[in-house]
This record gives structure tokens, sequence and C-alpha cells, in this order.
């Protein structure tokens, strides 16, 4: 038991190492869409601000988020900020209903086998990573946000400062 225990520490601890730190570009790799056809990616934004949110249905800390999410999205979602989410690690069916069940009206990508979470270097779910009009990272969060976490951390960054 301890060793598996160690196992999973070490594992986390050194996946944790390698993701990307604030400031630095965040990864654009291509992802199917979580509902209908084709793929979508994080350059699809270019120019806006991005709440990239690392998620999965059997994540109770994710379903705890969901709805802060959506009425985040609903307040500042325009032209200018959108929440980005990604059901990572996941069953395409089981991403589906999560996103029915908290009638999330912002885009969702799929990353089944977790690339895409490797990438941004995530060691679970949920994790949000705030991304500029640049494409670099300003805020990350490991773990769940909250509408207070949302209305003071990141409101005060998206366009006139609106909170």
């Amino acid at each position: 038991m301890l060793a598996v225990i160690g196992l999973l520490t070490f594992g986390l601890l050194s996946k944790g190492s390698s993701g990307i730190a604030l400031g630095e570009a965040a990864p654009t790799s291509p992802l199917p869409r979580l509902e209908g056809e084709g793929s979508g990616s994080l350059a699809d934004y270019r120019g806006r601000w991005v709440l990239v949110n690392f998620w999965a249905s059997w994540c109770i800390p994710c379903r705890e988020e969901a709805p802060a999410l959506e009425r985040f999205q609903q307040r500042h979602g325009d032209a200018r900020f959108t929440v980005l989410g990604v059901d990572s690690r996941d069953l395409s069916g089981d991403g589906r209903a999560f996103v029915r069940r908290f009638e999330l009206s912002y885009p969702q990508l799929r990353d089944g086998n977790g690339d895409a979470a490797h990438e941004y270097g995530t060691t679970g779910v949920p994790e949000n990573f705030l991304v500029d009009p640049a494409g670099r990272v300003r805020l990350l969060v490991r773990g769940p946000v909250s509408e207070e976490y949302l209305d003071r951390y990141v409101a005060p960054l998206l366009p006139g400062g609106k909170s």
C-alpha cells in the first residue's frame, strides 16, 4: 500500500513540475469538440481572454464548480472573454451528460486520453488556466474555483475590469 501511495505521489509531483508557468504561452493543440463534429483549439480564441477549465464528469469538485463557471460565463462571456471547457480522461457520453446536467453554454473540447492535460502539466481535475489575448497564462488554479474567486481575481483582469 505504501509503495502505491509513493508511486502516485511521485507521479503527481513529477507531472506537475513539467507544467506551464505563469507568463508562458498556453498550448494550442487541436482537440475534438465534445458535442458536434470537428475540432477546436485555444488558438481559435486568440485575441480574447479565455478561462481554460479542465474537468471530468466523475470529478465531484468539478460538479461543485460547474454552476459558478456557467454563471461567470453568463455575466462576462462576450467577444472578449469565454470559458473553454476541456473534458479530460472521460467517456464522451458521460461528458455530454455532464454538460446537459449543468446546462453549460460555453464551448467544450474532449481530451479523452489526457494529452492536452499533460501539455498543460495538470495534476488532476479540476484545474483552471486564465489565458490572455496574446495566448499567455496569467492565472493558474489547481483545484476548483468558486464564484467569489472568479469575481475577485478573474473579473478585474477582463476588459473593463468588471466584477
